[in-house]
């Protein structure tokens, strides 16, 4: 790792720039390790490479920017559901407990080194240290991905995902009764500045739309209510946020108060369960559904 204080003659220079500076890299490689969230300033992530620094911030590097990334690897050991392939894409559902591509504290061992066995073609598609990933879930979540397997694929659902033409509807039982049936969650999210593993709502974050819906009110052995989620953009931990935003955490969720001794259950209740897009060869549109799976199945049987 490196470490300095800024001085008074670097005080406001960007981040990417004075990371450039430090480390002897370019400033491409600069640009990449502060969007990978490898730079922190005064212990705090930062992930804008324009942000600028003041005289006596710390600033942290975890990773060398120089030294090529090490790529991921084929490992068949990795069990992948696959529910469609064709040429152009993979649609997967994904278990909850597994990543879905290496990084810190995650070498090996995601659903990218299951899809590379299956897939070796995949290590040219999209981003070498994520391949044929255009969009994720947490590793808690479960449910559906489509994952690109060409270049063209690729640049196709990036574009429908920007565009917010992707449908990606989640289920999620959440802690409470909600005062309205249906409604919208618009708040930007961006991350916290007291704990860089969260995020929360912030005014400088980035714009979050969230739409909901209750499907089932359960009282008994405590009150929660399962409501379908769709999401119209897809930031980081979107949808725990905006239901804690609202008064009610995700059961289950212990990053953002939703576990409770009274009604333990061991991950976040949430699955992808519907996904919607264009086919990126076809231009015909293509659903997938994933019913629940059994843990959370036997979450909802216990309760009436």
């Amino acid at each position: 790792m490196i470490r300095d204080a800024i001085p008074e003659a670097m005080a406001g220079e960007r981040i990417d720039r004075v990371v450039a500076m430090l480390c002897g890299c370019t400033r491409a490689e600069a640009h990449d390790a502060v969007a990978g969230g490898s730079v922190t300033i005064d212990d705090r992530v930062v992930t804008k490479p324009s942000v600028k620094v003041g005289a006596g911030q710390v600033v942290a590097v975890s990773e060398d920017p120089s030294r090529p990334p090490v790529l991921p690897r084929a490992d068949p050991s990795v069990a992948v559901e696959v529910i469609h392939a064709d040429d152009s894409i993979i649609v997967v559902d994904k278990p909850a407990g597994l990543v879905v591509h290496p990084g810190a504290g995650n070498p090996g061992g995601t659903l990218v080194n299951g899809l590379l066995a299956l897939y070796p073609e995949l290590a040219g598609v999209g981003e070498a240290h994520r391949p044929g990933i255009v969009h994720r879930l947490d590793k808690g979540t479960s449910g559906l991905m489509v994952v690109a397997r060409t270049d063209a694929a690729y640049h196709d659902l990036v574009a429908q995902l920007s565009t917010h033409s992707v449908q990606r509807h989640y289920r999620a039982l959440v802690w409470g009764r909600l005062e309205t049936q249906r409604g919208t969650i618009d708040a930007p999210i961006g991350r916290s500045r007291r704990d860089p593993l969260r995020m929360t709502i912030s005014a400088e974050g980035r714009p979050s739309r969230t739409h909901y819906e209750a499907v089932q009110q359960y009282d008994e052995p405590v009150s929660v209510t399962l409501v379908e989620c769709r999401l119209e953009t897809g930031r980081t931990h979107q949808i725990r946020v905006h239901l804690r935003s609202i008064g009610h955490p995700v059961v289950g969720d212990d990053l953002y108060g939703g576990v409770r001794a009274t009604f333990p259950v061991d991950r976040p209740f949430l699955h992808a369960a519907h996904l919607r897009f264009t086919h990126p060869a076809s231009g015909d549109e293509v659903s997938f559904d994933s019913p629940l799976p059994p843990d959370l199945v036997e979450v909802l049987g216990r309760l009436s």
